[in-house]
């Protein structure tokens, strides 16, 4: 058998291991992917300290994976080997239960999640079932495309679905991973774009990814910049404080919405009287489909948006992960692995 190499977590909280396995073989339904890519997200911290219920060890992490298609499984009509491929969040689903039958694959009972549910893209070679599969366009390199399957598809998603049209104030609460992206995507939406951000570091980076207006949540009152614009339709919150939410929910005008993508232990507090008067709304976005992976991948090599990305071999995976973890890396990290 041909062997590999790949980085798995051998128990819950055990370390990032260099290993050699056999290359995997495609089942049915599937297609065996020549990993070129596979970015590094805060969501693998489930699969490293074994906090996702079920969870299988060993197991090789990463759902943000950009590849080539090697080989297919039988029954595998629609893609072929030599066809450049993402697979994201959306890892495969049951196609039963309720939230299928009715199109809405994401909500899934049993969504199959890469580097969780099977062995991820933190290898030279991972398999996936062909409904998870995104085409990369020629336009967008393998490191460029891997961070858009999860970070760059969760801003794009909950933004396009917000409800916000073109010209409407659209505040990205957050310039990291997800942030820079979001302002991005917002900007080339046609959205009066404002990013709002601790400091006042970030402020020309943000103005040069296309945000026209930036809020100091240190040096000003979040809620009161906003409305000082004429408040926010949507606020897409990619921090992970439930109390920056909590500040910014002030700053919605009439019929806006705060959507949250980012994830924080702490609850967010509504205040009551004025999401009644001005009809505000709460919402949770998770991610897409990978048909949703698809459009992120063309809107963005139609329009230019690329992520910020730090390369690592994968032999480095361990130093990557850790470089995500500490928040240090500006903004995505990515493992190139052929």
């Amino acid at each position: 058998m041909t062997k590999m190499k790949a980085v798995e977590v051998g128990q819950p909280g055990g370390p990032l291991q260099l290993v050699e396995r056999e290359v995997p073989e495609p089942e049915t339904g599937q297609v065996l992917i020549k990993v070129r890519a596979c970015g590094i997200c805060h969501s693998d911290v489930f699969t490293k300290e074994g906090l996702w219920p079920g969870l299988e060890f060993p197991r090789v992490p990463g759902h943000e994976i950009a590849g080539i298609i090697e080989a297919a499984g039988s029954g595998v009509k629609e893609w072929s080997p030599g066809q450049r491929v993402g697979v994201g969040w959306h890892g495969g689903h049951c196609g039963r239960c309720e939230p299928c039958r009715r199109g809405d694959f994401i909500l899934c009972q049993r969504l199959r999640v890469p580097g969780i549910s099977y062995d991820g893209g933190y290898a030279e070679y991972m398999v996936a079932p062909v409904e998870a599969l995104a085409r990369i366009p020629d336009d967008l390199s393998d490191v460029e495309a891997a961070p858009l399957l999860c970070a760059g598809i969760t801003t794009f998603n909950a933004l396009r679905h917000s409800g916000a049209g073109p010209g409407e104030v659209v505040a990205i609460l957050g310039i990291g991973g997800l942030g820079h992206l979001g302002v991005q995507f917002a900007a080339r939406m046609g959205f009066a774009v404002v990013a709002i951000a601790r400091g006042k570091d970030k402020e020309a980076l943000a103005k040069k990814l296309g945000a026209r207006h930036y809020i100091d949540s240190r040096a000003q009152n979040v809620a009161e910049a906003l409305m000082a614009l004429g408040g926010a339709k949507v606020i897409l919150a990619t921090v992970t404080s439930g109390q920056a939410m909590s500040a910014a929910l002030g700053g919605l005008g009439a019929d806006g919405k705060l959507i949250l993508v980012g994830v924080s232990e702490e609850p967010v507090e509504v205040p009551i009287a004025p999401f009644i008067m001005r009809r505000n709304s709460v919402q949770g976005w998770p991610s897409g489909t990978s048909a949703d992976s698809q459009d992120t991948l063309a809107f963005s090599a139609l329009t230019g948006i690329r992520p910020m990305i730090e390369e690592f071999p994968l032999e480095r995976a361990a130093e990557a992960y850790d470089r995500m973890l500490s928040g240090a890396a500006r903004f995505r990290v990515v493992l190139k692995t052929h």
